[in-house]
């Protein structure tokens, strides 16, 4: 591991001067731009000459970073491009080339490589801020301004920023309301009730997924809700901390993508409107049949669910939690080791969930000002409001409701709510700090141009393919989302672009789909992206190990949606197109169930029930007795038709009749004499393969 992380760091300081050297440009002619604001009446002035702004008027690494403005309002913006570009790149070399993805690809290599999340996207922000000080004079100049950039800059400045300070207090009460609520003993509570209303590993998986799509309003919340609810539930089941993390994960982003009422709509929005869409919650709502992956992903949960098919990694893990061995990817839960409390019922835990949802939705739309004099509209203020906002206030209103709702049911003391706070703190911190480096390293490839990079592409080679332009935005949205780590951030530098290069056509709605679909996509795969690390830290799963289980089920998803945006353009109607690829998702997973299906292994059976089963003579028997536990392990029943067979091979044995009257002599007196021994003795010489010595 240590010569690796060497190797990759010598090698790109060995080349980073002849990179230099390579990619500076002399310095263009003074050229001063005009640009329409989004009124029409303001203008911004570019002198593409310096880099930075000077004097009042902005230089050429503003007008690059204004890219989704002036590729719209300035009619010479590739000639400008160019001229900016070559400016920026006398001071920074790799701005805008295909240098600045690959910070994001060291951290995502290193990290499915050595399955270790932090040190992984440490070396890849430390190689940002690498090349992002390339110009700088001899070792110590590129020293200094690559560990200011990345401190100062990048931990300090992105952990500063009001919006992901929002998400952290949320994911701080959140983590206090949940180590409250296992105070209480009421998810143990609800453990017990879900045991018995709950049969089957079958139904903790449907209804993981349905109390996902019920949790529309925010993934963030989503993903932590479900994961403390659902996990006693699961556990019960034997249903693999993996196999949890995956259907936390695949009920966040997707269904929050399609949902009207959440905050992703409410981001789409807010960026088609900003880049010049006459409605952008309009244009979410008609994109929304066109979502394919989103779609297609929960109706491939359900599949996998009620047909019991898993394949890859996955498998393994599912196979080893029904054979009763340690699960895994199960990692130590913070708020896990607390003293049982009986006192607890399921409705200490219900009641604080539904105040936490509805605090949320009221927090969003006050967020947008909902509440204030002017009143813009239910819809309006949820497409406006805050997410960061709305879900720190909903939250704390539910840990005060609570707080006040424990104590007055004397379930648990003042002083055990006060403990919960920081025991929730703890049991948030490796979400924290995954984020914390995530957030980091975005700011990274924002700093060396990396949205820059992927925008002129779609503008340049992809311009060219008009039918197929959903396909390579769905291709190119699933690479962005995948080494930045953030959906939001996609949409931020796709969806411009992408209303720009196709203004007002059908064929605007699917792109701006394709778009969605695959910054979600991209965002479900990747290693260093905020939604995956929470549907980790709900489950209680090991990070690498969600993120290697759950691969490739999204990439099977992605695939069969790439075709769907590959026809949908020729097809002309969401309506044909949808049904279509959902049909295409079944035909897929039924073929690999065939293909792969495999019965369980049979060393995932008990070690008492495997022996037992290969010790038989008969093999029809051996057969039924395996049959009969990979059944019990699918469901945890026993299942009747197995058992009526199991019965009647039993019955037709060679000495089964002496069985029977030597148990019932047995019973009788409750002495087993020698002749009772000897007919029992010749009844299980019949039974094994050798002889009872």
């Amino acid at each position: 591991m240590k010569k690796l992380l060497m190797s990759v760091l010598v090698v790109l300081l060995a080349y980073l001067p002849a990179l230099a050297a390579e990619t500076a440009a002399p310095a263009p002619s003074l050229v001063s731009v005009v640009v329409a604001g989004d009124d029409g009446a303001t203008t911004n002035a570019y002198n593409l000459a310096v880099v930075d702004d000077k004097d009042d008027v902005k230089g050429a690494k503003s007008y690059v970073e204004a890219y989704a403005e002036n590729v719209q309002n300035d009619k010479a913006f590739k000639a400008n491009e160019a001229t900016a570009l070559a400016t920026v790149r006398t001071a920074e070399p790799v701005f805008g080339t295909w240098w600045a993805i690959l910070p994001p690809l060291i951290a995502i290599f290193l990290a499915l490589i050595t399955k270790e999340v932090y040190s992984s996207l440490f070396v890849g922000i430390v190689s940002g801020g690498v090349l992002f000080a390339l110009k700088s004079d001899g070792f110590w100049g590129v020293f200094e301004t690559a560990i200011t950039h990345v401190m100062k800059d990048g931990f300090i400045g992105k952990v500063a920023d009001a919006y992901n300070i929002g998400i952290l207090i949320f994911l701080v009460l959140l983590g206090s309301l949940v180590a409250m609520m296992n105070k209480t003993g009421a998810s143990a509570a609800f453990g017990r009730w879900a045991q018995t209303h709950i049969k089957s590993r079958v139904g903790a998986q449907i209804a993981t997924i349905v109390l996902g799509l019920l949790i529309f309003v925010d993934d963030y919340f989503n993903c932590l809700t479900v994961g403390s609810v659902m996990r006693p539930v699961t556990d019960a089941k034997k249903v693999s901390r993996a196999k949890l993390a995956y259907l936390i994960d695949a009920t966040a982003a997707p269904i929050c993508i399609i949902a009207p009422i959440s905050s992703w709509a409410a981001a789409v929005a807010g960026f088609a409107k900003g880049a010049g869409a006459e409605s952008g919650f309009s244009l979410f709502i008609n994109a929304i049949p066109y979502n394919f992956y989103a779609i297609l992903t929960i109706f491939a949960m359900f599949f996998f669910a009620m047909s019991r098919f898993d394949f890859g990694a996955m498998k393994r893990h599912e196979a080893t939690t029904m054979g009763g061995l340690p699960d895994l990817g199960a990692i130590e839960d913070a708020t896990e080791a607390l003293a049982k409390n009986d006192r607890g019922c399921v409705m200490d835990l219900v009641v604080p969930v539904l105040v936490l949802i509805g605090s949320c939705l009221v927090g969003m739309i006050y967020s947008g000002g909902y509440f204030g004099a002017d009143n813009p509209g239910f819809v309006k203020a949820f497409s406006d409001s805050d997410a960061s906002v709305g879900l720190v206030l909903g939250s704390i209103v539910a840990l005060v409701f609570a707080v006040a709702f424990y104590l007055c049911r004397r379930v648990i003391s003042f002083r055990d709510c006060m403990e919960a706070f920081p025991e929730g703190f703890k049991a948030m911190v490796p979400a924290i700090m995954i984020l914390c480096c995530a957030w980091t390293l975005k700011g990274m490839t924002d700093s060396l141009g990396a949205k820059v990079f992927i925008s002129d592409i779609i503008n340049g080679p992809a311009a060219g393919l008009w039918n197929f332009l959903p396909a390579i935005i769905f291709v190119i949205a699933i690479i962005l989302a995948f080494s930045t780590g953030t959906s939001w951030g996609t949409f931020g530098i796709l969806i411009p672009i992408v209303l720009a290069a196709i203004p007002g056509s059908s064929m605007t709605i699917i792109a701006v789909a394709a778009c969605m679909a695959g910054a979600v996509c991209g965002d479900h795969c990747s290693p260093i992206s905020d939604t995956t690390i929470m549907a980790s830290a709900g489950a209680q799963c090991n990070h690498i190990m969600h993120v290697n289980t759950q691969l490739p089920y999204a990439l099977v998803v992605a695939a069969v949606s790439f075709v769907a945006y590959l026809a949908a353009p020729f097809v002309g109607s969401a309506w044909i197109a949808l049904p279509l690829a959902v049909l295409l998702m079944f035909a897929v997973l039924f073929f690999m169930r065939v293909l792969l299906g495999e019965k369980i292994a049979e060393d995932a059976l008990p070690e008492v029930f495997r022996r037992f089963a290969q010790s038989v003579g008969s093999d029809a028997l051996s057969a039924a007795l395996a049959r009969m536990g990979n059944v019990i392990l699918a469901d945890g029943k026993i299942d009747y038709e197995e058992t009526t067979q199991l019965v009647q091979l039993l019955k037709s044995l060679e000495g089964q009749e002496e069985f029977s009257k030597a148990l019932e002599a047995a019973r009788a007196d409750g002495v087993i004499t020698l002749e009772e021994s000897a007919g029992l003795e010749r009844f299980v010489n019949h039974l094994s393969k050798g002889k009872v010595k």
